[in-house]
Formats: structure tokens, C-alpha cells, sequence
């Protein structure tokens, strides 16, 4: 397994499960799968909603003598409605309470974009906080006493561009660690990944296989299916694997965390052993010269909801 080592030293596995869309009376069965499988990093968020099953899965783990807590990478991210300084800290106690742990590994800012306590999706401009009321700054000072009072051992942030990276950079304590977005060869995300990395900040690849089984509400007729383009048919026929043990191997190969979602045993099982494909040069480059690039996970949530204060520029810089 390679790994992600941070200044203290603590070693993130680089292949994890994620668990967006694992539903109730599956994200508990594929956690124990996960670990069974030698998984060591679980990837959560309060917005998935099933929190409170992955937690009862790491306890029986733990129970059983599976693995030990500290042999395990647990990952959380704050949801849009406790961005305010004086909720932040509920948002991560409300995890740890749900995940029945004491402390995280690591806590994300899940999106750059602030709603009312309460909200959460807007469906209106009044759900909404805007920048003035609720800067970035203001939730990241909010994060920094999460990890100075030992409830995360490290903070970082997820859908940030670089503008907001900066944003936060010129008045934190401490930079954000970690940056966690949509990845994949439609979406390589070149110029963001160069800026984390000559920054010190990891970076963490979500819908790494195309996020196929996303939300109804997100697909479009024009959306392209990554896992059909011939490149990657032709790659998965030369190793003898599958299409998604290339795509995970591809952001590896990048030195990209990546948390491929699955609740079925022998996906979840296959997808473990994309650590071992050692994609060539020449394979690398046939994925780098893919035409086209396509955003699944585009934020019109947020920013197209009437009276957003919010637009797309907020989010991506293309």
C-alpha cells in the first residue's frame, strides 16, 4: 500500500473506501467487508447520512479484534450549515458521537459555501450565508481549534479552488492539509493538483470511477460514461483486470489519494488490488492524450438555486 505522510509524520493509506451513496443496510455490511479486505481508511461526511452505521461497523470491527482505532484512517467532513465559528465544533462533535469514536484522522470543509443552521439544501437565497457573513476565514479558525483541541489530528478542505485555497492560506495558522475533489481522466485536474502539491497540501481523488450511480437529480442525457471509453477497455484487457482497477490506479500512479465507492464484496475487494497494476509510461500517456473533459459533480445545487449568492466561479476556476 502506498501512503500520504504528513509533517508528524502520521501515514494515510493512499486506497480507501468511500461511502457516498452506501445506503442504510449496506454501508455497514461494506465497511466490514473493507476491513476484512485490508482496507485501513474509511472516507465518511455527515451529508451522506449513514454516519451512525459506519460507526457501528467500526465497532464491531474493533470488538471482533479486526483492527485497532489507531490502525485505521477515519475521514469526516463539516457540512455546509455549521460554518459559523460557534457551530463548527458541533458539526465535528455530532460525527465523532455518530461514528462513536473520539477523534478523526481527518476533517474536511466539505464545500466552500455556508447555509443557515438547520438547511440542508437550500431551496432559496434565504438558506444561503454569504461571504461577508460567514467568511472562509472565519470557518477555518473554527477548524484549527478542532485540531489544537485533539479532535482531528489534521484539517483540510474539499471542492476548494486555488483562488480559495489562498483565500485561506493569507489568514490560517495553519494551511489545509488536505484538498479533496473530483478526479478522474475526463476531469485530471492538472493546474489545482500542481498548486496543492507545490503548497503542501495532499490531495484526495472523489468519483474517481465517474460517479455513474450519482444521484438521479445530477446526471444529464450529455454526460459522458467514463468507464466505456476505449482506453480504459483496452488497459483493463492488457493487465487482465477491470475498468475501475485502472481508473484507481491511474490517480495512484498521480500519488492522489483515491476512495473509490462500492457496497459489493468482490468490487470492493477487486478494487484493493488496484494498488498492485503498475500502469506504463506509454499506458499513462494513452490516458493523459483522452479528449474531452467533464465535470459530474458540478456544484448547480448551490448555484443555481434562485437568489444564490453563489456562482460557479465561486467553485472552479473552469
Amino acid at each position: 500500500m502506498k501512503y500520504i505522510t504528513f509533517k508528524n509524520q502520521d501515514k494515510m493509506p493512499m486506497l480507501g473506501l468511500g461511502t457516498w451513496k452506501s445506503g442504510p443496510g449496506e454501508v455497514y455490511q461494506a465497511v466490514l467487508w473493507a476491513i476484512e479486505a485490508g482496507y485501513r481508511h474509511i472516507d465518511c461526511a455527515a451529508i451522506y447520512q449513514n454516519e451512525k452505521e459506519v460507526g457501528d461497523a467500526l465497532q464491531k470491527a474493533f470488538k471482533e479484534g479486526l483492527v485497532k482505532r489507531e490502525e485505521l484512517w477515519i475521514t469526516s467532513k463539516l457540512w455546509n450549515n455549521a460554518h459559523e465559528l460557534a457551530k463548527v465544533e458541533g458539526g465535528i462533535q455530532q460525527t465523532l458521537a455518530d461514528l462513536q469514536l473520539d477523534y478523526l484522522d481527518l476533517y474536511l470543509i466539505h464545500w466552500p459555501i455556508s447555509l443557515k443552521a438547520g438547511v440542508t439544501f437550500p431551496s432559496s437565497g434565504e438558506d444561503f450565508l454569504d461571504y461577508k457573513t460567514v467568511p472562509l476565514s472565519e470557518t477555518w479558525k473554527g477548524m484549527e481549534a478542532l485540531k489544537e483541541k485533539g479532535l482531528t489530528r489534521h484539517i483540510g478542505v474539499s471542492n476548494f479552488n486555488i483562488a480559495k485555497l489562498k483565500e485561506v492560506q493569507l489568514n490560517c495558522s495553519i494551511t489545509p492539509e488536505m484538498n479533496q475533489i473530483e478526479l478522474h481522466p475526463y476531469l485530471p485536474q492538472n493546474g489545482l493538483v500542481d498548486y496543492c502539491k507545490q503548497n503542501g497540501i495532499n490531495v484526495t481523488a472523489y468519483s474517481p470511477l465517474g460517479s455513474a450511480d450519482r444521484p438521479k437529480a445530477r446526471q444529464k442525457d450529455s454526460d459522458p460514461i467514463l468507464m466505456e471509453h476505449n482506453v480504459f477497455k483496452e488497459l483493463a484487457e492488457k493487465y487482465t483486470c477491470s475498468v475501475a482497477q485502472i481508473l484507481i490506479a491511474w490517480s495512484l500512479h498521480r500519488d492522489i489519494a483515491v476512495i473509490p465507492k462500492s457496497a459489493n464484496k468482490e468490487r470492493i475487494t477487486a478494487n484493493l488490488k488496484s494498488k498492485d497494476i503498475e500502469l506504463s509510461a506509454d499506458d499513462l500517456k494513452s490516458i493523459e492524450s483522452i479528449e474531452g473533459r467533464h465535470r459530474y459533480i458540478d456544484g448547480t445545487f448551490f448555484t443555481e438555486v434562485p437568489g444564490s449568492p453563489f456562482e460557479q466561479s465561486d467553485l472552479w476556476e473552469s
